[in-house]
């Protein structure tokens, strides 16, 4: 009797072990999948995970952002399947994710070009990297300065746990320069979304921020960027991003632990398949060429 109740005991922690591995599953029965991280490209992200439930009635996904880094980290703890990166992961990210039995795989989905935003009032229509630098490291405070009006600049920035605050900081306020540790001033209001910068800016006519190429509208306007007083001021748009002349252009991420299988190996395969890619370019990002086609 105590060798039968031995031996059940063991099937019900077998079962619990089989049952605790399987895709979860949602209240309705359908199979769920969680995806967090990014700002910039949670609107995206969305579009792809609509787009793939029409086609998977069984699927059931959530997205959500918060920006890059809380992204990797909740890949890290287990609690999404894919992470939204406007970054790749840092050494620090990998290191750590190792030292859990995490191994991030990375899947380049889009292009992205980093939009200089002001109020569409501003008669200020191109900056050079330089002059956004010292914008930004409040080195240059007023708008006459740029050939603006008289009055204080009012500079927005992503919060430091954003990919996309990470980039500019990188490639604008660093200017590629890995031994560069310059930050930005402290008088930068730190903003917890994109849409957050591009709602300041609509309202604020002497603010000044950055975000992704998709939150360009008529309601805002997007600066000519330069990357040297000798060089073409070139806007923000998708022909120019993907030919390499705007100078603030980037590669946009998804990450998952290891190989993906399921439908997470599904949805990965969707966003880079023609109808994944062309939603691409319909919500202003640029798609990638894959050397298949």
């Amino acid at each position: 009797m105590i060798k039968n109740k031995f031996y059940i005991a063991i099937f019900g922690l077998l079962l619990t072990f089989v049952f605790s591995c399987s895709r979860p599953q949602s209240q309705d029965g359908n199979i769920a999948m969680q995806i967090k991280g990014s700002d910039t490209i949670v609107n995206l992200v969305q579009v792809w995970a609509e787009k793939f439930v029409e086609l998977n009635k069984t699927s059931n996904i959530g997205v959500t952002g918060g920006g890059t880094g809380t992204g990797f980290a909740a890949l890290l703890n287990h609690t999404c399947d894919i992470a939204m990166a406007s970054r790749q992961a840092e050494e620090r990210e990998i290191t750590l994710a190792k030292e859990k039995d995490i191994h991030y795989k990375e899947y380049i989905v889009g292009l992205d070009g980093l939009a200089v935003l002001v109020n569409k009032n501003n008669p200020v229509n191109k900056l050079t990297i330089q002059q956004l630098r010292d914008i930004f490291m409040a080195k240059i405070t007023n708008w006459k300065e740029v050939g603006g009006e008289d009055r204080e600049i009012v500079i927005l920035s992503r919060e430091s746990n954003s990919g996309t605050h990470m980039f500019f900081k990188e490639h604008v306020i660093r200017q590629n320069d890995k031994k560069n540790k310059d930050e930005f001033s402290p008088k930068a209001l730190l903003m917890p979304s994109s849409q957050a910068i591009f709602d300041e800016i609509y309202q604020n006519p002497n603010a000044l921020g950055y975000a992704g190429m998709g939150f360009i509208n008529n309601n805002i306007k997007a600066l000519s960027i330069s990357s040297g007083n000798s060089k073409e001021y070139v806007y923000p748009n998708i022909e120019n991003v993907m030919s390499g002349k705007y100078p603030i252009s980037r590669p946009l991420y998804l990450y998952t632990n290891g190989e993906p299988v399921g439908i997470v190996k599904a949805f990965i395969e969707y966003t880079l398949s023609k109808e994944g890619q062309k939603i691409v370019a319909e919500t202003d990002f640029v798609p990638i060429k894959k050397s298949n086609d």
